[in-house]
């Protein structure tokens, strides 16, 4: 029972798989076209759904607790760019210059949502004010998430992001997103109802866009170009930037006076970044790239964020179950004497 909790869940399964059938039977030519299409539609498919899922009065409800969200969305935004930045000298000795510029796009996304406000609630957060944080870090990811790549590519001698690029994020995300949210009133409870039906087309797009990426990059030779003591640094400039940002808010959240269940939100919330938003960007921002290698890091670091909240979640449970107990047995002390 014990060695299930470290063996890796279907979706990750799932995700290896499609790296190896892309590596044994990258798909070229017109059936490449054909996938991009799906690809294209796949992700339209899903901003749709997240547009009708996200509740306006749930988002209206946490937005009252202005503090806690600028903290998130400042770890999310402000301290993980400036850390790809920072950390330069060490990060870009122990990867490629590719897989580095993956590590400066994995740095600009925005949080998770899903998995997020599941750690919060496991780990008995606020779970409220972990909706809007992680729904708003999404949103806004949409815009601040092109700018920062522009930004840290010229820094990084790339070249700055056009604005057709943007432009391309705002019509296959945003333009979806917006009239799922029109939709809601007819459709969100379907919506609600069917939470398998958005899992389902949340991996299956991340599934595609991962399948086309790493075909098109395994015909460049990507594999040849990376060899494996390049993929363990790639797994430590992960752990670094994970460590980093947990130390981070959890710590930082305690000086600035923040009460368990907001810090419980501001670790998870902000330490976080999001596979379901990145792979869908990558494809857009760094047309021409090797795109294979881009997606890379976000890929491990979804993996390692997962494994890892995980078992910091279970520990914030078993902490508030404690004082839980010692609350009440204070409290049933005097009634017994």
């Amino acid at each position: 029972m014990a060695l299930t909790r470290f063996l890796p869940d279907r979706f990750t399964c799932a995700l290896v798989g499609t790296v190896l059938l892309a590596s044994v039977l990258p798909c070229q030519g017109e059936t490449a076209s054909v996938f991009n299409l799906l690809t294209d539609a796949a992700i339209a498919l899903l901003f749709f759904l997240h547009g009708a899922k996200l509740s306006r009065a749930a988002v209206v409800a946490g937005m009252t607790h202005w503090r806690l969200h600028l903290i998130v969305l400042g770890s999310t935004f402000v301290m993980f760019p400036l850390l790809g930045l920072l950390l330069k000298p060490v990060l870009s000795w122990l990867v490629t210059p590719d897989l580095y510029l993956g590590v400066l796009f994995l740095c600009t996304l925005p949080s998770t949502v899903q998995s997020s406000i599941a750690f919060t609630s496991i780990a008995r957060g606020n779970i409220p004010s972990a909706i809007c944080a992680a729904s708003a870090s999404s949103l806004l990811g949409i815009f601040i998430t092109p700018l920062l790549v522009g930004l840290m590519m010229e820094s990084h001698g790339q070249g700055g992001m056009s604005w057709d690029a943007i432009g391309k994020i705002v019509l296959q995300l945003l333009v979806p997103f917006v009239a799922g949210q029109v939709a809601q009133r007819w459709i969100g409870q379907w919506v609600e109802r069917n939470r398998g039906l958005l899992s389902y087309v949340d991996q299956g797009s991340i599934l595609l866009v991962v399948y086309t990426a790493f075909s098109a990059a395994v015909l460049q030779g990507l594999w040849k170009q990376m060899p494996l003591p390049v993929l363990g640094g790639l797994l430590v400039v992960n752990a670094i930037l994970l460590a980093v940002a947990l130390i981070v808010t959890r710590y930082g959240s305690r000086a600035l006076g923040f009460g368990t269940a907001d810090e419980i939100t501001i670790v998870f919330c902000g330490s976080k970044k999001s596979l379901a938003s990145g792979v869908p960007m990558a494809k857009v921002l760094f047309a021409g790239h090797p795109l294979g290698a881009i997606v890379l890091p976000i890929m491990l670091f979804h993996q390692i964020q997962l494994m890892t909240c995980a078992v910091l979640a279970r520990r914030y449970a078993q902490a508030q179950e404690k004082r839980a107990e010692l609350a009440d047995g204070l409290a049933a002390g005097p009634l017994k004497g």
